[in-house]
């Protein structure tokens, strides 16, 4: 798969949205020809661009392998939160064999895949009862994983409006974003794809669901097979529309 994203980047801008950390994304890709979004957006390495009032206080310029780059993080004042939620829960839930505590950064997941059945009510209201004394927090459920984000206005949909704008493709006349996802979190990007009227939102499921997206692909080795087609296409087509790949990397 690393290699097909690598090569299907030589044509088209692309990047990563993941729940996880962007540096954990960055190490388990290791492809330096691609943009990096992580905690879901909250925090996004991509060009420089000029900074709009609202969002400079977000933006740290930094020295990267594309020459300066710049970090967008708009939950950092969340940090120090971030980080008593975090070992309030591990203290909480230690006793609970198979639940994990995964820091992502700018979010944190409760990880109950290995939990047995008949202690998965017990970890959500422990999990519940530490998450009161936080109110600038939301808990969400994903495929076997609780989510606590910071409650800011942003999701994985306005991480694709940022890279889009950022890399200079948000021209609906002639960009075409593809955005790939498998989880709950990626309806936010479809939703956007979905509403800018142009472009590919693709779902990753054997099952049929409700969804915003557009298109599907069953399974991993679906999306090797599309992108490596995709990239045979450029190869030989002349098209003068951009298309832009936006990648949502889920649980």
């Amino acid at each position: 798969m690393r290699a097909a994203v690598r090569e299907v980047a030589k044509y088209f801008p692309t990047a990563i949205i993941s729940g996880r950390s962007r540096e954990k994304v960055m190490g388990f890709v290791e492809l330096c020809n691609v943009y990096y979004a992580g905690s879901h957006g909250m925090d996004i390495l991509a060009p420089p661009r000029p900074v709009k009032a609202c969002e400079g206080k977000y933006h740290t310029l930094v020295p990267g392998k594309k020459g300066n780059e710049v970090l967008f993080q708009p939950a950092k004042k969340f940090l120090p939160a971030i980080q008593e939620i975090i070992k309030e829960l591990e203290e909480e839930t230690k006793k609970i064999q198979g639940a994990r505590i995964e820091d992502n950064r700018f979010c944190i997941s409760v990880h109950f895949r290995q939990v047995r059945e008949e202690d998965y009510n017990m970890l959500q209201e422990k999990v519940k009862a530490v998450m009161r004394n936080y109110p600038d927090f939301d808990l969400s459920e994903g495929k076997k994983v609780m989510e606590i984000r910071p409650s800011i206005e942003w999701d994985k949909g306005h991480a694709l409006e940022y890279l889009l704008d950022t890399l200079g493709l948000s021209n609906p006349n002639d960009v075409l974003p593809l955005y790939i996802g498998d989880d709950r979190t990626d309806e936010d990007a479809f939703k956007v794809i979905k509403c800018r009227g142009q472009g590919y939102p693709i779902i990753v499921s054997s099952t049929p669901k409700e969804t915003k997206a557009s298109y599907s692909l069953n399974d991993p080795s679906e999306v090797l097979t599309f992108l490596l087609r995709l990239s045979r296409w450029r190869k030989s087509s002349s098209s003068g529309k951009q298309l832009a790949q936006i990648w949502g990397i889920g649980y």
